[in-house]
């Protein structure tokens, strides 16, 4: 009787703890990322040296007037209505190391790009960072994170640097605004921007040559 108390006692138990566990977040896959990232329409007016000095400028704003991160407008809301990937990838506390764990991710981000769909596209990697510390340290770890993305990208899985660009916006657009110091304010996005650059036209083939301006000796009359 005790044997039957203490194995039913340890299937409960192991019930408990497996519903106490947390759920794994299902893996997103290279079809997946493809389907997200495929729905372009129109590319939208974008300047990101402008962008990033604005991001910089804002990030040292400070006063009784400066809103609260909850309540602070997105920087490039016309981002937002673009195809885009959210992914957690994750890396060394506060800096731009990539963990290995996460190289994965990233390749398969990678395998998705070179998909026929996704080809003729170029890419935005925009870094995030949650509402915590100061402000314009986040932009320039979030843009150091994007910049890591776009490098990896680039170097290891060979993905060519003329469709990829990156760029920071710290606390500055926040993916979860009514939680500002939440982990999924970390999450690198992945946007698609533009149609790649068509390669200028070959050279049409060279002329013939004209014909000789020398006109042929006439025969002489007898």
């Amino acid at each position: 009787m005790r044997g039957a108390r203490s194995l039913i006692g340890g299937l409960l138990a192991v019930v408990v703890i497996t519903a106490m566990a947390p759920a794994r977040s299902q893996e997103v896959t290279r079809d997946d990322i493809v389907r997200q990232l495929a729905r372009f329409e129109a590319a939208p007016t974008l300047d990101l040296p402008a962008l990033k000095q604005q991001t910089q400028e804002r990030s040292k704003l400070r006063g009784r007037n400066e809103p609260p991160p909850q309540k602070r407008p997105p920087i490039a809301p016309e981002l937002m209505n673009l195809p885009a990937l959210n992914v957690d990838i994750q890396f060394d506390q506060d800096t731009p190391i990539v963990r290995p764990d996460s190289y994965q991710t990233v390749g398969r981000i990678a395998d998705a790009m070179v998909h026929s769909e996704l080809l003729p596209y170029t890419f935005l990697i925009i870094g995030h960072v949650e509402a915590n510390g100061r402000r314009e340290a986040n932009v320039i770890l979030s843009q150091r994170r994007a910049d890591a993305i776009r490098d990896i990208l680039a170097n290891t899985f060979k993905i060519s640097v003329k469709r990829l660009q990156s760029i920071g916006l710290g606390e500055e657009q926040l993916l979860d605004p009514s939680k500002p110091t939440a982990s999924v304010n970390q999450q690198i996005q992945i946007i698609t921007v533009a149609k790649v650059a068509e390669e200028a036209a070959a050279p049409s083939p060279a002329a013939a040559p004209a014909a000789s301006s020398k006109q042929a000796p006439r025969k002489h009359r007898n």
